[in-house]
């Protein structure tokens, strides 16, 4: 069943911009959380020197796969099972990680995980983008986050949207430097870490 996302449509020209250059020298992305599968077709297909790998939970596949068998762009992967809190990841190479609006949805102990596992996936060199909505100083950028932060815990309590400087020093903690923070539409940004 082929889902839609609106932001997806929305953010994926701001966002290939950037991941355009950051994943100029790397081969093989996997994407966590690939949701719709709009975001995988769409940058693979822009990005032809890239082989696309999707994940998520196997319930979000059928959309993945509708996406992929519709634009047929030959180098996006079939989707793969990915839960960040499972002690097993994939066994694969890769060189890049991309994930776009996960960390909010997601309990702080998945969030951990999910560093802890792209820390022991990524070779040194390897870039990781993550993108949404993050918190500065413990503040929000704007009032659409601060409504759209209690919509979410409203929904679900342990998620929320993530402070910037927690999220630094999980990184810090599993092998990445900062190499960009990058201010996007709609009060998103794109934070760029690189495996050391």
């Amino acid at each position: 069943m082929k889902q839609y996302s609106q932001s997806c449509d929305e953010n994926r020209e701001p966002i290939l911009n950037i991941i355009r250059e950051v994943f100029a020298d790397t081969h093989h992305i996997l994407e966590i959380g690939s949701g719709t599968g709009q975001h995988a077709v769409y940058f693979a297909r822009r990005l032809p020197h890239l082989m696309w790998q999707p994940s998520d939970l196997s319930e979000n596949h059928a959309s993945i796969n509708a996406w992929r068998d519709e634009a047929d762009p030959g180098n996006v992967l079939p989707p793969i099972e990915l839960n960040v809190t499972a002690t097993t990841w994939p066994d694969g190479k890769y060189d890049g990680l991309f994930s776009a609006k996960t960390l909010h949805i997601m309990s702080w102990e998945a969030v951990q995980s999910m560093f802890s596992g792209i820390g022991k996936l990524l070779p040194t060199g390897a870039h990781c983008c993550i993108y949404g909505p993050f918190n500065y100083g413990g503040s929000y950028t704007s009032d659409s986050n601060m409504r759209f932060d209690a919509w979410l815990k409203d929904r679900d309590p342990a998620s929320g949207i993530r402070d910037f400087e927690a999220l630094a020093d999980l990184a810090t903690e599993n092998g990445f430097e900062l190499a960009a923070d990058n201010e996007m539409p709609v009060n998103n940004r794109l934070l760029v870490w690189k495996k050391i």
